[in-house]
């Protein structure tokens, strides 16, 4: 199986180290960069049979996840898309349109990889954010609207990238940090970059 790895940031790329058939893009930070990098890497390096975001993550309150943990996902949720009224936040099904495949502001990862995958991380969704919860508050609000159980900048938007190209796809992360008030937040980014490591091995020989 050859794979189409893509990471935000080259940190992430490093820890991975070199992996059999897989072309590795640091896609740059954000849904924008994302979607980019994983449509122009398949047109001028696939065909690809499968396409994984993957790197860091925070996780989200009452998730129980902790610095280091491996989560794969089984949807990645757009966290903005949509709209503020004053009787709370409508996405994207509740403004009468649709973003993709799925209703509201999902985007399911693919069902065989997401079988597979369950045998090396548990099975969790996770929301991309275009902004990160650096407040009680506001990982409080990002919980409650999407009920992922951590939040990363880039998932949703490379899985959704490869739905329309028909790669299928999953996003994989290794929580860093936990969200919440920033001086309160606890990191271990030694820890999960060598979490990516032994995630990424793991990965590989369950998809051979």
């Amino acid at each position: 199986m050859r794979l189409l790895i893509v990471t935000a940031v080259s940190t992430e790329a490093e820890a991975l180290g070199e992996v059999p058939d897989a072309h590795i893009v640091v896609s740059g930070v954000g849904r924008t960069n994302a979607a980019a990098a994983t449509t122009l890497a398949s047109i001028a390096h696939g065909p690809f049979d499968a396409a994984i975001s993957i790197g860091l993550a925070g996780a989200l309150p009452e998730s129980q996840l902790e610095p280091g943990d491996l989560i794969a996902a089984d949807q990645c949720v757009y966290a903005e898309e949509g709209i503020m009224t004053p009787e709370g936040f409508l996405d994207i099904t509740g403004l009468g349109f649709q973003l993709g495949a799925d209703p509201g502001n999902a985007i399911s990862c693919d069902e065989d990889l997401v079988r597979r995958l369950q045998a090396v991380a548990p099975i969790m969704s996770i929301a991309t954010v275009a902004t990160c919860s650096g407040t009680d508050a506001a990982a409080a609000e990002i919980r409650n609207r999407t009920g992922c159980a951590a939040e990363a900048m880039e998932g949703a938007a490379v899985v959704h990238a490869a739905q329309r190209l028909n790669i299928p796809a999953i996003e994989v992360r290794a929580i860093s940090n936990t969200t919440g008030d920033r001086h309160e937040q606890r990191w271990d980014l030694p820890k999960a970059l060598q979490v990516l490591q032994e995630g990424i091995s793991s990965i590989r020989n369950t998809l051979r």
